[in-house]
């Protein structure tokens, strides 16, 4: 592999710079703005519905509206639809989305702005099958791709439409898993045979996006397809999304962990949040999370790494490749040690057993004893309050250095310096210190011996606009100076909202992780909002955990958004899965509404529930299908039954 960095720069914000892509009056990528898509969920054959949804979906803030083509009548009515929006005034750039179907392809290119293909599917059928290819055998089947979709790529350079050929990690061919196996690298591959087959054709009106359930894999593609575009020569534009996110809060935190995460680094060009929710409400989040790059360039400066220009040779981890950067365990942080969650009541008064109700605590009177759920954060920063009642014995207290000094009983109870206060000070604990260690603390530590810090763990904090890169220098910086202490990730934010906090801190904490630095994860917020309290920001930080899968504390699920292939409602069906599953810690279930994000999309669910005609569910073992055709109305039932079967059931408490 090449050691070509896949972005501008580590410490310097910039949008990297790719081709300019036309898509009816509303150009992509260069120096154009962030595009903002979504996707309809009506019947395509539906005119009104569609159209009346598209409209909400523009006045939100969509500049691409995508409505699905599943067979020749629903791509020839795209003309009907494209016709009533102009009607209606509007003239937003329409994209058909195919999968299966080449002969709808080649109709909707003749009539809407851009067509987006999923190399998978558009000439491949998926059974699972390892084959043993030959180069030559390998060849012979590119070649059957190559008759099959250059009709396709002649019809939209003649019509001037846009293409977007849009890899899916769950959707990978047979072809591509048996020479690549189910990798970053096999989405990149599945993508360039298409691309190279659109360049021999002189077309290089495309886009590309390599999407994922498993934000850790969709982030290592997307800067894997950056740095083979190096290595070819190319530029094209990307579009990104997580697959798959989900509803609500959770939702929103996986999307802001993978999308938000190469946005930090200046890349993508079209941003589409996929949440098991109406369109229109996609909208708001993707806006967003693409609107804090406006004017990032004029952040403060964060020091240069040492030894490194457009390669990534001297980098001390591999960003195409997770692995958790080696510490030493003190106490319960670092090593094999899942990251520790540390809530912050440093700014509350008369902290009493009820308030650690909010991070996971529950306190019987009755019976004088504490009882924890699955997201109890693990230390309380507490400040210079003093707490007088008997705490869980799970639980960790962090003081402030001068106060932790005074107190009479120090069991379960630690303090917090800063750096040059921890040099010089004379009663330190034996057992655990946290530090507070700004970036200009750690260019110091070559003039240390790291024996100092022994049972220490770093909390890092910045004020920097670009406090990703910030954080991320600083790891760097403890890698090269083989220093292997553990590190808390701390952020602060003020006067956001409770949205914007979530998908910043998601953004900002997610991308560290998904690069494998931390062992703690600290967040605060001092706005006066409050909704945004200690129970909002615990479930926020046991949620990016989560998405960046470093610590697994409650049910995941891998849900699609619905479109006009859905055959039963997502929304009403994910809430009741939810309702009798979400105790379910670790299990991950994928709820599809269509074949078409059957197995192959729901890659790595334990689970799956899959609608495979209309009031009938197939439900799945890992890939392989255990009942068929299944009435929605008994579907539940089964799936609890099924996951009752394979041992993975527990019941509410």
């Amino acid at each position: 592999m090449s050691s070509q960095l896949y972005c501008n720069s580590l410490t310097q914000f910039s949008r990297y710079k790719t081709r300019i892509v036309t898509i009816g009056d509303v150009p992509l990528g260069g120096d154009n703005p962030i595009r903002i898509q979504s996707m309809t969920t009506t019947d395509t054959m539906n005119t009104i519905a569609t159209v009346e949804q598209s409209i909400r979906m523009i006045d939100a803030g969509c500049e691409y509206v995508r409505i699905t083509a599943p067979s020749i009548k629903e791509a020839k009515n795209l003309e009907n639809i494209k016709k009533e929006l102009h009607l209606r005034g509007y003239n937003t750039p329409l994209i058909a989305d195919i999968h299966f179907t080449p002969n709808a392809a080649e109709i909707a290119a003749r009539i809407v702005e851009k067509v987006r293909v999923n190399p998978g599917n558009y000439a491949d059928k998926k059974k699972f099958e390892s084959i043993d290819y030959t180069d030559n055998a390998y060849e012979i089947e590119l070649e059957r791709i190559r008759e099959r979709f250059t009709p396709l790529v002649k019809i939209c350079k003649e019509y001037g439409t846009a293409m977007r050929i849009g890899t899916n990690h769950g959707s990978l061919s047979d072809r591509i898993l048996s020479r690549y196996g189910d990798t970053p690298l096999g989405m990149v591959e599945s993508a360039l045979e298409f691309l190279r087959i659109c360049e021999d054709n002189n077309y290089f009106n495309s886009v590309l996006s390599m999407k994922a359930s498993n934000t850790q894999v969709m982030v290592q593609a997307y800067r894997l397809l950056i740095q083979k575009m190096q290595e070819y020569k190319m530029n094209y534009p990307l579009h990104l999304g997580v697959t798959e996110a989900g509803d609500g809060e959770d939702g929103r935190i996986k999307s802001a962990v993978g999308i938000g995460t190469l946005l930090e680094d200046g890349i993508g060009d079209t941003v589409r949040v996929s949440l098991t929710e109406e369109p229109e409400f996609e909208i708001p989040v993707a806006k967003r999370l693409a609107e804090r790059y406006a004017n990032r360039q004029s952040h403060k400066p964060i020091p240069l790494i040492s030894n490194l220009t457009s390669h990534i040779s001297n980098l001390p981890y591999n960003p195409y490749d997770y692995k958790r950067r080696p510490t030493h365990a003190v106490v319960n942080f670092g090593e094999h040690n899942v990251p520790r969650v540390i809530a912050d009541f440093s700014e509350k008064q008369n902290i009493t057993p009820a308030s650690f109700f909010a991070v996971g605590y529950n306190y019987s009177v009755p019976l004088d004893k504490w009882n924890l759920t699955d997201l109890a954060c693990d230390y309380i920063f507490v400040g210079e309050n003093k707490i007088d009642f008997q705490i869980p014995g799970t639980l960790g207290l962090i003081y402030n250095s001068e106060v932790w000094e005074k107190l009479e009983n120090q069991i379960r109870c630690y303090p917090l310096f800063t750096f040059n206060d921890f040099i010089d000070a004379e009663q330190k604990s034996e057992i655990l210190n946290f530090i507070t260690i700004t970036i200009k603390d750690v260019l110091q530590f070559s003039n240390f011996q790291m024996e100092k810090f022994s049972n220490c763990v770093f909390v890092f904090e910045t004020s920097n606009e670009h406090a990703m890169a910030e954080q991320r220098r600083m790891f760097i910086e403890l890698m090269n100076t083989n220093c292997d202490v553990p590190v808390i990730i701390k952020r602060s934010y003020s006067n956001v909202s409770e949205e914007k906090f979530q998908l910043q801190a998601a953004t900002d904490i997610g991308a560290l992780f998904l690069d494998g630095f931390g062992d703690g994860i600290w967040l605060k917020t001092s706005n006066q909002q409050p909704t945004t309290g200690n129970k909002f920001i615990n479930a926020t930080a046991f949620g990016i955990l989560q998405a960046t899968r470093t610590r697994i504390s409650k049910t995941e699920y891998i849900s699609c958004p619905s479109c006009g292939r859905t055959l039963f409602d997502l929304q009403e069906t994910t809430a009741k899965i939810r309702n009798r599953t979400d105790h379910l810690k670790g299990v991950k279930i994928g709820i599809m509404g269509c074949i078409v994000n059957g197995p192959g999309e729901m890659a790595d669910a334990d689970y799956g529930y899959v609608g495979t005609g209309v009031g009938k569910i197939t439900l799945y073992k890992g890939r392989e299908v255990v009942q068929r055709n299944i009435g929605s109305e008994k579907a539940v039932d089964a799936l609890v039954e099924l996951i009752k079967k394979y041992g993975d059931w527990v019941e509410k408490e």
